[in-house]
């Protein structure tokens, strides 16, 4: 298992819209343990493939503290939908920001886990949130379409600046290891 890289708002990689999985082998079975993998270590509770910029319809969740109960949905459908909540969403592609999306409060889904069989679920409360904030990766759509055109400007610009942030803090680490290395010698 790897680590993988989760892009991050506003990559254009993260509008590109999932391919079905028409392959259930040991190269897929790599992709679901790695997004799980990177997933735990975000650490979060939900993670679709196109957020580490693989472009086919796989999901991962988990809600449970221990860690201890993945949900992996491959080629997820939404067969139904039912009621409303409004519930505070955060994303591992938009670190840090968190805002209120409306979405159903259950849904009834049909997908295939990693080996192909295919199954169709009912799913509530949280699971049900996480799925379409998940499965809206799959479409190309994060959280944030969902709000205001400035609240999604003003979280670009500072994701850009905490980003830059990073960076600089990152060469001025790296540079003060060097000169420290170079005076080891």
């Amino acid at each position: 298992m790897a680590l993988r890289t989760i892009l991050e708002f506003p990559d254009p990689r993260l509008r590109t819209r999932a391919e079905p999985v028409t392959r259930f082998d040991a190269a897929l079975g790599t992709l679901i343990d790695d997004m799980l993998e990177t997933m735990y270590a975000a650490p979060g509770i939900g993670l679709a493939a196109t957020q580490v910029d693989v472009h086919q319809r796989v999901i991962v969740i988990d809600i449970s503290k221990d860690h201890d109960e993945p949900l992996v949905l491959v080629n997820p459908e939404i067969l139904s939908r039912e009621g409303e909540a409004s519930t505070e969403e955060g994303c591992l592609s938009v670190p840090n920001i968190f805002d209120e999306v409306k979405r159903a409060a259950k849904v009834r889904v049909r997908a295939q886990d990693r080996n192909g069989a295919s199954s169709e679920r009912d799913f509530d409360d949280i699971l049900a949130v996480c799925i379409q904030h998940e499965m809206d990766h799959l479409e190309g759509r994060l959280f944030v379409d969902y709000l205001s055109d400035l609240k999604r400007e003003r979280i670009r610009k500072k994701l850009d600046k905490d980003r830059k942030e990073r960076t600089s803090r990152t060469v001025a680490a790296s540079t003060s290891a060097s000169a420290g290395a170079r005076r080891a010698y």
